[in-house]
């Protein structure tokens, strides 16, 4: 029986030409680090980041439109400290206390992808 191990990583959807403004948000906000792409993915464009466990690509694409009800969800160990760090960046928050059991909240990424960041009380 084949089991799926875990998530390799999550990719999200940008427009053409937006991988400065996905570094900024990802690498200068959320704190990831930029990933080389491999060689023969480069001419895709989009870029790829990481912090050893979460790993992150957003791809370029033309018809690109955000994903406002499907997103990742990350699990942060300091909900209030990072919610904190994300309105100190100028980045708006849409608290959700409907989740038993956990503390979270949404924000958009720079081309309107949702984003979730959660802490299990």
């Amino acid at each position: 029986m084949m089991l799926i191990k875990r998530v390799d990583h999550i990719q999200l959807a940008a427009p053409i030409g937006s991988e400065e403004k996905a570094r900024l948000f990802f690498q200068g906000i959320l704190s990831l680090q930029e990933v080389e792409k491999p060689h023969e993915l480069k001419r895709n464009g989009g870029v790829w980041f990481s912090n050893g466990h979460v790993h992150i690509h957003v791809g370029v694409e033309k018809s690109f439109i955000p994903a406002k009800k499907a997103h990742p969800a990350f699990e942060v160990s300091d909900i209030e400290e990072f919610a904190t760090h994300i309105r100190e960046k100028g980045i708006s928050i849409q608290v959700d206390d409907k989740l038993p059991g956990a503390k979270r909240f949404y924000v958009d990424d720079p081309f309107g992808n949702r984003l979730e960041f959660l802490e299990w009380m």
